[in-house]
């Protein structure tokens, strides 16, 4: 078996985004999925508590059952996988900007790709997240304008301060994130991953829209490095 194998690579409006496998014989019988965009790791699946973590923590602070939930951003399916687990989702919008992403998926030549596809309540959304979070009057369901959701998890820049894209920097103000606060229900929870540890100027940005905001780090190995590793996932609720 190759240890390496490149599955796909495509243009997309962001760059060439690729998807491989690999195997490391130090980490045993198990297949390792990376993207790529350009020269730059996106997501492996070698790390995803974090991800996970993402709808744990996000779906903990939701009250209430029949939960509709946006995820924004695809990756390799973990975080929206997590949040399926919880019985109380009735209907999941998985947002992606990259056509290319969600045809892994739903291909299946991601590993997750069967689980979403197999469950009724998964659907995929084209388009970018960024540009539907700021038109509440339209919003994330191209089936329903203007629908309000329980939770809103985002997984798409490297942290609020390290954005996949530049044109992404607007999307952190107090402007744009009351706009996206809009299509939330009462009470309803917006929460985001970042690769870094809690930053306060973010933490204070999101209190002027938010009036509950927690963030929590999360901690998990690291085998490359031999050590625990950190990222962190800022929970908010509305009021």
């Amino acid at each position: 078996m190759p240890l390496f194998e490149e599955i796909d690579s495509q243009a997309s409006p962001l760059g060439q985004i690729s998807l491989r496998k690999r195997r490391m014989p130090a980490f045993g019988d198990r297949d390792i999925y990376e993207v790529k965009l350009g020269e730059e790791f996106l997501m492996s699946s070698m790390f995803v508590d974090a991800e996970e973590a993402l709808s744990t923590l996000g779906l903990a602070a939701v009250e209430g059952d029949q939960l509709s939930v946006v995820v924004g951003g695809l990756g390799l399916g973990y975080t929206a996988v997590a949040a399926l687990k919880d019985p109380r989702i009735a209907e999941l919008l998985v947002v992606d900007a990259i056509e290319t992403v969600i045809g892994w998926h739903q291909d299946e030549r991601v590993p997750l790709g069967k689980i979403l596809n197999a469950d009724s309540r998964n659907r995929y959304i084209l388009g970018s997240f960024f540009d539907l979070a700021v038109e509440p009057s339209t919003g994330f369901d191209p089936a329903c304008s203007g629908k309000k959701f329980d939770a809103i998890l985002l997984d798409i820049d490297h942290s609020p301060t390290e954005y996949l894209n530049s044109a992404n920097a607007s999307f952190y103000t107090t402007a744009n994130l009351s706009l996206m606060a809009e299509q939330l229900k009462p009470g309803g929870v917006f929460a985001m991953w970042s690769q870094n540890l809690p930053e306060a100027p973010f933490e204070a940005l999101l209190k002027t829209v938010f009036e509950r905001v927690d963030a929590h780090v999360v901690s998990f190995y690291n085998p490359f490095q031999q050590d625990e590793s950190t990222n962190s996932v800022y929970v908010c609720v509305k009021a």
